[in-house]
């Protein structure tokens, strides 16, 4: 009875070694096939497109008085506005749709330029509208009677395409993203990390503070993050923190989104009228919506600001300096707006392609990210390439668009051993597997050569007494 007993347990334990190592090789096989480049189907979606496709491109290439702009259609093509039917045939050539207006983008920046001249209200906004081929300029609830009086008439002597709007809430910027910076002037959100060859930065909203500000990582003021050391608002919003380390350290790719988790930011580009965008912020964390106008003018108390990126994306005291980004790819950071994430609202961003050249910065961006534009360095870290306006048109399908690639906060290389090895996009679990397996196989052979030699030893020395 207990040989039979020994049996069943070789047995079984055979059995699950074996089961072992075809669990182990689907694991090693599973593993390898993750860490393949994904089939063209899935890169398409988040690979640029052309040059040459892209609206913005075509546009330059036929000349403002010829088109009034481009953005992206329901179904993922670009869109030009054309304003002759030469124009139109060009287009539809290439590929994009093309809508015939009435007004050029000549005509509808020299009613911009009127609006700009005119005496200053504060609570004012104003965008060219690409798709209705019209200038929009929104009141708040803090413009008096008087002073919409005093603009419907401007707007009306300016032309028939300009057109008044009342907009609930007030135009402020959102001082007070995602992760918070204090200071003694408010509490702002860290935007993206930068570089100047030398010393790392935070790229953040220019209203945050001017250049001497300090900034900490928390409200008792014992974590010194650094000092603003270049801010510009009004005109343009942003900002240079430069860390008080001198480096961002781990992590420097990622933004956080909230809940310990992040997105990790591959490069930089221009936004696209249509395209979805996310927004991240300390106060109200993730949010998204569509880019509705490019080079938006808004007046706030503090001073006007131009050439910002108006977005439906919701967004609340505090969020200011957050990153905006689609795909994985930086589109710039908060500047201010109206609204709330309750009711909804309108938000106005600062191209980060136009701060970070103002700058003379570059965006930092993870080695693996950098190998593939071919510009990693001999730090393992590496800076962006020059943006690319055709990295916007990614949005093949732009309900399918997501923030990006997620990523922990705190940076991978804080990721414990044991997280690692139990990882199932690593080879290591399987491997572990394979290597148990043949250990249990080999100890059932032993076990049952050295039962079968002890066995042998005896009955001869019975037979031999």
């Amino acid at each position: 009875m207990r040989h039979a007993r020994r049996r069943i347990v070789r047995r079984v334990t055979r059995l699950a070694a074996v089961g072992g190592l075809l669990l182990g090789g689907a694991m090693v096989t599973q593993a390898a096939m993750a860490s393949e480049t994904p089939p063209a189907a899935v890169r398409a979606l988040a690979a640029p497109t052309g040059a040459g496709d892209t609206g913005a491109a075509l546009v330059a290439r036929l000349g403002t008085a010829r088109t009034a702009g481009s953005w992206i259609g329901a179904d993922g093509r670009p869109v030009v506005a054309v304003t002759d039917d030469a124009a139109a045939r060009a287009v539809r050539g290439a590929g994009a749709e093309a809508k015939v207006v009435a007004h050029s983008m000549d005509e509808l920046k020299s009613a911009t330029a009127t609006l700009r001249s005119a005496p200053r209200v504060a609570g004012t906004a104003w965008a060219v509208d690409y798709r209705t081929n019209r200038v929009v300029v929104s009141a708040d609830s803090t413009v008096s009677r008087s002073d919409w009086s005093r603009m419907s008439q401007l707007a009306a002597k300016t032309g028939d395409f300009v057109q008044m709007e009342r907009t609930k809430g007030t135009f402020t910027t959102r001082l007070n993203g995602a992760q918070p910076i204090l200071s003694t002037g408010g509490r702002c959100s860290a935007g993206y990390n930068v570089t100047d060859g030398q010393s790392d930065f935070i790229l953040t909203a220019g209203h945050c503070g001017p250049a001497g500000s300090t900034w900490f990582a928390n409200n008792q003021g014992n974590q010194q993050l650094g000092q603003t050391v270049s801010s510009t608002f009004p005109g343009n919003d942003f900002s240079l923190v430069k860390y008080a380390s001198g480096k961002a350290g781990d992590g420097a790719d990622v933004v956080a989104i909230g809940g310990g988790n992040g997105v990790r930011i591959t490069g930089a580009a221009d936004a696209a009228v249509g395209q979805r965008v996310f927004r991240s912020g300390s106060t109200s964390g993730l949010h998204d919506g569509t880019v509705t106008a490019l080079n938006a003018t808004v007046n706030y108390p503090e001073g006007t600001v131009t050439g910002l990126i108006q977005t439906t994306v919701c967004a609340e005291p505090g969020d200011s300096g957050g990153p905006l980004f689609s795909d994985g790819i930086a589109l710039g950071v908060t500047s201010g707006g109206s609204g709330d994430c309750t009711a909804g609202g309108t938000t106005f961003f600062q191209p980060i392609t136009k701060a970070m050249t103002a700058l003379n910065v570059k965006l930092i961006v993870s080695a693996q990210s950098a190998a593939r534009n071919g510009a990693q360095n001999a730090g393992g870290t590496a800076q962006s390439t020059a943006p690319s306006p055709a990295a916007t048109q990614a949005a093949i399908a732009p309900n399918a668009v997501s923030p990006g690639a997620a990523a922990p906060v705190s940076g991978g290389q804080s990721e414990t051993l044991l997280a690692r090895l139990t990882d199932t996009r690593n080879i290591g679990p399987g491997l572990l597997v394979i290597a148990g397996s043949l250990i249990a196989l080999v100890a059932t052979r032993y076990i049952r050569a050295e039962q079968d030699r002890k066995a042998y030893q005896r009955y001869y020395s019975a037979t031999w007494g």
